[in-house]
Formats: C-alpha cells, structure tokens, sequence
C-alpha cells in the first residue's frame, strides 16, 4: 500500500530539478467510486496507440483514469501496465 488509497507494485525514486526526492510506486492502482485511477511511469503521449483502443479513459499527468475497466479492452490496458513498469525499471 502506498499512503492510505494506492495499491503499488515495485518502486522507483525520483529526484527533481529542484532537489525534491523520494520514492512511489512503479505502477499503481487506486480503485474509487468514480473511477479507476492507474499511476503510470513516463511521458503519457507514448501510449498512444494503445489508449487508442482501450475505451472510455481520461488522462492526468502521469494518471489514467477509467470509470469502468470491466469494459476497457483488456489486452490495450496490460500492454499499458507492462510498458509502464518496464519504463518504472528501466528509469
């Protein structure tokens, strides 16, 4: 668990220009009322094509959110999740 809503796998630090640091999930996952709230790794602008084809979605910086993932395509979401993590490993 990270903090009291978001259910993480693996993690990664950051460090920005400003010399703020820490560490956060490499992927994660935060299931609301609302919607699904997915924490994602890197620039969102390269998921294009997979977003493409998952279905009813809005985008934060570096969240995706879905209101309903029983009706999101299955395989564009995985793809989205691995190639997130990878980039989380390879960062």
């Amino acid at each position: 668990m990270w903090g009291g809503s978001i259910i993480g796998f693996g993690s990664r630090h950051y460090k920005y220009e400003s010399g703020r640091e820490g560490d956060v999930a490499a992927i994660g996952f935060s299931p609301r009322k609302a919607q699904t709230v997915l924490y994602l790794t890197g620039d969102l602008d390269g998921y294009a094509d997979q977003l493409g084809r998952l279905g009813p979605h809005s985008l934060g910086k570096g969240c995706l959110y879905i209101k309903r993932v029983d009706q999101a395509d299955q395989a564009a979401l995985r793809e989205i999740v691995a190639r997130s993590f990878e980039v989380a490993k390879n960062h």
